[in-house]
C-alpha cells in the first residue's frame, strides 16, 4: 500500500470531515429545482433544472464549500466542490456528500484529493469485485498531511494565483476564434451585409450574429442575403470527388490490426490538420473493399450525428474513416484545401443550415455539394490562409502556456504537501 510521506502532520481524514446525509423533499409540483452534477472534468457543475412534479425521490443539498463524489467513479476523478459560482444546490442521493470541520480548508482537501498520489491511494482502497466503490467509512479512515490552517490557505492561494494566470491565457486563446471569424467576414465582405440589410425578409438579421443566422436559414436564403466581395459557388464547383467512409466488419480482427489511421467524429477536434486516430485498419480491409481511402489534402467532413459539420484536413498520405465522415478532394487549381477548411470550420452554419428539424442531423454528399462558398482568387486565399495560420499558431502557443501553468500549479502543490 502507498504510504504518505510529508513533513506536515499526518491525520485521519475522518476526524476533520462530516458526512452530510440529510435528504430533502423537492417534489413540489409548483416549483423548479436546480440539480448539480459531478464529473471528472469540471467537478461540480450546474447540470439542469427539473420540475418538482417529475422528481420522485429525495435529494441531498450542498452548501458552498461542501464536497461530493461518485463512490463508483472517484477513482477516475469524479469529485467536486460547490463554489460561489454554482447556482444550484441539490444533488442526487447517489453521491457521497461531506463538509469539512474547523481546521481543514475544503479547497485544500479538494486539491489534495485530485493529486496523483492521493488518487493512487483511493484506487488501492476502493472495494467491490464488480464495481469499485469508495464509501464514506473507507474514506474516513484514509490519512492526509495537514499543515496549519494558515499554511493551507497560503498553499491554496498560490495554486489559485497560478491557475488564474492559466485561465487568463486560455481566455486569450479562445478570443482568437472570434478574431478569425471577424477577419474572415471582413476580408470576404460578408460581415458588411449585416448593416446593409434593412428591408424585406432579411431585416431582422442585423441584430443577430452571422453564425447564428446561417444555422436557421437554408442555403438559398444565405446566398441571396450575403453576396460578399467574391462570387459564391457551390462546393460541387470546386470538388473533384467525394466519398463517404465505411467501417469494415468488426468481427474480423485482422481488419483493425494495421497502420492506416481510421477516423471517427471523435478524432476530429477542431485543429486544421488531423492528429493520429485512436483506431487503425489494415491493408487487408482496403483490399477487400471494406474501407475507403482518403489522401493528403483531403477534407474530412462529419456528416452525421451531433457533431455534424466538424472538419479536418488529412496530413498523412493515406487514411480511412467510418460512415459518419465524408472525404472531400478539392480542385486545388480553384481552391486551397486550407482555405476550404477555414471557411467550413469557422462558418460551420453553412454546412448545418436547416438541420434543426431532424432528429439525427445529416448532411449527405448531395447537401455538401450545394453548400455555397465565396471563392476569392488563389492569391487572396493564400493571404487568408497565412493570416489564419499565424493566429492559430499564437492560439496554440497560448494554450500550451496555459497548460504548462496548470501543470506547474499541480506540481508545486504536490511538492509542498508530499516531501
Amino acid at each position: 500500500m502507498t504510504q504518505i510521506v510529508s513533513s506536515h502532520t499526518i491525520v485521519r481524514l475522518g476526524d476533520y470531515i462530516k458526512e452530510e446525509k440529510a435528504k430533502y423533499n423537492i417534489s413540489d409540483k409548483n416549483k423548479t429545482y436546480g440539480i448539480l452534477g459531478v464529473n471528472n472534468q469540471s467537478g461540480i457543475f450546474d447540470a439542469y433544472e427539473e420540475s418538482g412534479a417529475k422528481i420522485k425521490q429525495k435529494y441531498k443539498k450542498m452548501q458552498v464549500g461542501w464536497i461530493a463524489y461518485n463512490p463508483y467513479r472517484i477513482n477516475v476523478g469524479s469529485i467536486g466542490m460547490r463554489k460561489e459560482e454554482h447556482h444550484y444546490e441539490y444533488i442526487s442521493p447517489a453521491y457521497v456528500v461531506f463538509s469539512c470541520k474547523e481546521g481543514l480548508n475544503p479547497e485544500y482537501l479538494f486539491l489534495l484529493m485530485k493529486t496523483e498520489l492521493f488518487n493512487k491511494i483511493i484506487r488501492e482502497n476502493t472495494t467491490g469485485s464488480v464495481r469499485q466503490n469508495l464509501n464514506y467509512s473507507v474514506l474516513s479512515n484514509l490519512q492526509i498531511p495537514l499543515p496549519s490552517l494558515e499554511e493551507q490557505n497560503k498553499i491554496v492561494a498560490a495554486y489559485n494565483t497560478t491557475t488564474a494566470q492559466a485561465d487568463n491565457l486560455s481566455l486569450q486563446a479562445s478570443d482568437i476564434n472570434d478574431q478569425i471569424e471577424t477577419y474572415l467576414k471582413e476580408i470576404l465582405g460578408i460581415g458588411a451585409q449585416l448593416s446593409s440589410i434593412s428591408d424585406g425578409p432579411y431585416r431582422f438579421m442585423r441584430i443577430h450574429q452571422y453564425r447564428d443566422i446561417v444555422n436557421r436559414w437554408d442555403i438559398n436564403n444565405i446566398r441571396e442575403a450575403y453576396k460578399g466581395k467574391y462570387p459564391f459557388v457551390n462546393m460541387a464547383d470546386i470538388i473533384l470527388k467525394m466519398s463517404t467512409g465505411t467501417t469494415p466488419p468488426t468481427h474480423n480482427k485482422e481488419y483493425f490490426n494495421g497502420d492506416i489511421d481510421f477516423y471517427t467524429p471523435a478524432d476530429i477536434n477542431g485543429s486544421m490538420y488531423l492528429a493520429d486516430a485512436e483506431r487503425h485498419i489494415s491493408q487487408r480491409a482496403i483490399k477487400d473493399n471494406k474501407a475507403r481511402l482518403f489522401h493528403k489534402g483531403d477534407l474530412l467532413f462529419v456528416g452525421i450525428g451531433s457533431t455534424v459539420g466538424k472538419v479536418g484536413l488529412v496530413e498523412k498520405e493515406t487514411v480511412s474513416s467510418n460512415q459518419q465522415i465524408t472525404g472531400i478532394t478539392f480542385n486545388t487549381q480553384k481552391v486551397l484545401p486550407e482555405y476550404g477548411f477555414a471557411y467550413m470550420h469557422y462558418f460551420k452554419g453553412y454546412t448545418t443550415a436547416d438541420q434543426s428539424k431532424t432528429t439525427l442531423p445529416i448532411v449527405n454528399q448531395e447537401k455538401i455539394a450545394q453548400i455555397p462558398i465565396p471563392l476569392p482568387p488563389i492569391a487572396i486565399q493564400n493571404e487568408i490562409v497565412d493570416h489564419i495560420s499565424a493566429l492559430r499558431a499564437k492560439q496554440k502557443h497560448l494554450q500550451q502556456q496555459a497548460s504548462n501553468l496548470r501543470t506547474q500549479a499541480s506540481q508545486q502543490f504536490e511538492q509542498t504537501i508530499f516531501n
